[in-house]
Order: structure tokens, then sequence, then C-alpha cells
């Protein structure tokens, strides 16, 4: 059995633009060395006006970069040159409106728009600017026409409360989302291999009431869907995320569906897949539920002894009667000890283009946590196992397997 986990190079250039958001960016470079990427900081004049390169460079172990350096000819190679060169990614957050317009026409006038032009690695953009400056036609002109460039990636901004009060949209992203954008691009190394793709994923556990507190259900909390729905998204798909109970956001940029029961999802589900080029099923649905429901609570003395039950909906099954010849239709097999066998009888039995297998018997794997492990199976025979790792890695290594 072949295994497989991607060697990644990491070494990212953050460049800070001029905005308030640049608060944000401490937060990032500090998660970043805390992931062992090696990380180098250039500040923008703007930039040094809300936070220093001593902050920076303390977060990042690293000297900070600003103008003054870039006009100093203390380097023995141009330091533009030696920051473009050495890069896998370059990261700029905030964008400002500015520093947008000068990506989009070429221009190059202080370190970091140099340092863009003389690199060739992938460009993270995260904007962050007043409602009525992003809405702009020129400004969102300038942003569609970069985003065309195949070098540059583009984080959407959120809505809520600005710093200048208005509500409205322009909110650089968080960090966290951040975060996971760059490791998926030094995963991926830039490529955009499901662009004009429709993926269609379920996530986390449904939930089967007996009264309105209580449940069947179980400890899924649908992190390995999330990265499924983020990998996804970075690799150029449009994404439909029809997930159960959740205490995580919708990545920006993913069509989320809350769904609660099995045949909640299961509705769902067959609602959306007609478009998907791909549907995942990654959701640990309920086997069985009450067979009636209270609309009141229970007493806990009218509690049956015992609970008659009834079967829900076999959800992947019917998406497998349903599927067209040119999707894929992909499983998941939570199992404890042999993992393989009963996987490879699901894939067969469900006739599904590949499935997940999966332990959810070792400490700090499956349910609940941020790593997973796993063996991938498909109908043409081939077996890879994928060694522990995160579950955004793991959802990368999928879709490499099938892609």
């Amino acid at each position: 059995m072949q295994s497989y986990i991607n060697p990644q190079s990491k070494k990212v250039v953050i460049a800070v633009g001029g905005g308030i958001a640049a608060y944000k960016v401490c937060e990032l470079v500090s998660k970043l060395f805390q992931s062992d990427v090696e990380v180098r900081v250039v500040l923008s004049n703007s930039a040094q006006k809300f936070i220093t390169p001593l902050t920076l460079a303390t977060l990042s172990r690293h000297q900070s970069y600003t103008d003054a350096d870039f006009w100093q000819p203390i380097y023995s190679r141009p330091l533009h040159i030696e920051l473009g060169e050495w890069a896998d990614l370059i990261v700029i957050a905030p964008l400002t409106a500015n520093t947008l317009a000068k990506l989009n026409y070429g221009m190059a006038d202080n370190l970091l728009t140099n340092t863009v032009l003389a690199s060739t690695c992938p460009v993270l953009l995260a904007p962050a600017m007043n409602t009525d400056m992003w809405e702009q036609s020129t400004v969102q002109k300038n942003w569609q026409e970069l985003l065309t460039n195949s070098r540059f990636y583009g984080i959407e901004t959120g809505s809520g409360l600005l710093a200048c009060d208005r509500i409205g949209a322009g909110r650089m992203a968080e960090p966290a989302e951040i975060l996971t954008y760059i490791q998926s691009l030094l995963h991926t190394q830039g490529k955009k291999d499901l662009i004009g793709k429709q993926i269609l994923i379920s996530a986390g556990g449904t939930r089967e009431y007996l009264d309105p507190v209580r449940f069947i259900g179980n400890p899924s909390t649908g992190k390995m869907g999330l990265a499924l729905a983020q990998a996804a998204l970075h690799r150029g798909a449009k994404v439909t995320l029809v997930h159960g109970a959740a205490n995580w956001p919708v990545p920006l940029g993913v069509k989320g569906i809350a769904v609660m029961s099995a045949e909640e999802m299961q509705r769902v589900m067959l609602e959306n897949m007609q478009d998907a080029d791909m549907i995942i099923m990654s959701a640990a649905v309920a086997d069985v539920k009450p067979r009636d429901y209270s609309s009141q609570k229970l007493p806990k003395r009218s509690l049956p002894e015992n609970l008659p039950l009834v079967q829900v909906p076999d959800i992947i099954a019917q998406l497998s009667n349903h599927k067209q010849p040119q999707q894929i239709l992909i499983g998941f097999a939570a199992q404890t000890g042999d993992i393989i066998t009963p996987a490879l009888e699901k894939l067969q039995r469900k006739k599904l283009d590949a499935i997940v297998a999966n332990p959810i018997d070792k400490i700090d794997r499956g349910f609940g946590s941020d790593n997973n492990e796993a063996v991938f199976l498909d109908k043409q025979g081939r077996k890879i196992e994928i060694p522990a790792c995160s579950k955004l890695e793991m959802a990368h290594c999928l879709f490499d397997f099938v892609v």
C-alpha cells in the first residue's frame, strides 16, 4: 500500500499595507511562526502608522523590512530580488485600494510592490477598506481584473462593524481564515485544478430528536467537512456545504446550508446534487431515530424504558442511485479496529467512486480532533495510506487523489 504526504516548503513574505486592520497581522505572523513557517515581513510606509516593524520582527523572529531598507545599499543583492526569489508565497494584508491599483497596472514604487514584481510565487490578497471605498466601480474593476491573473488569489471581505463605524462590506478576513488559505497554497503551490468545478460536501453529525431537548446523535463536529470545503474553495471550486450543528463559521465564499436531521440532509443533498461535479459525503449521519416525537419536553418519569427506533434514510445510497456518469461520489467510513475491510465493502455496495477509511479509536484522530489519518480507496483498486496530518492537509490529499 502506497503512503503519501506532500512535502512542503514553508517560506512566506507577509506584506502589510496601511490600514487599521494591520493589527490583525500580529496574530497571523505569530501563528505562522508557531506552525514552523519561515516568515519575512515587509511594511509599507503607511503601515508603520498603525504597527511597528519591531513588533512584527519580534513575532517573526527575524528583521522586518521597510522602504528605508529598500533604498539603502547594505545588501549584497537588491532586497526586493532576494525576498522575491526566497518566497514560496506572498501575502498582502491588509490590501489597500492604492496597492491594489498598483498591482493591477504593474506599478512598483516601494519595497512591497517591487517584491511582488520580482517574484513568481502565488500572491494571496486580503483587502480591507471602508464599504464605500470597496464598492467603488474602479476598485471592483481592479479587483476582478487582478484575480484573472493566475498568480493572484483573493479572500473575500467580510461584513460587519468597521473602524469608521460603518456597518457593511470591506472587513478584512480574520487571521484564522488567512492562515488556512496560506496552508492550502503552501500545499498546492498555487495550482487551481478545481476552477469551473462545483463541489457538494456534507459535514457534521445529524440529530434525531425525541423531544425538543433530547436527541440521538454522535460526536462529529464537522471539522473534516469544513476542511474539505476550504481546500476545494482554495483550489478554485464553487462549494456548497450542507452541515449539521456546527460551532464554526462557514468560510467566506462558500454557500452554507444548515440542516438538523438525516431527512433534512437527504432532501438538501438531492436538491443540490444535479449541478455538482463532485459530491463528498463526509457527514456522520445517524443510523436510527426515535419512532415517536413529542413536541413538548417529556418528563423524566414518562421516558420509555425501551425506546422504539426506526431507521433513517441512507443518504449516500440515494445519492448513488441519482448520480450521473460524469459525477464523482466519495464516501467516508469512520471505523474502529480493521478500517479497510468494511470500507471496501461500503465502496462496492454503495457503488462509490472512492472512499476514505479513517480510524476513530486513536488519540487525536477522527471526531472533534484537528487531525486525522486515513486510507483512500477507489473503484479502480488504488489504495493510498495517509499518515497523521491536519484535516486540511488530508482534504488536499484527497483532492490530489481523485483529481
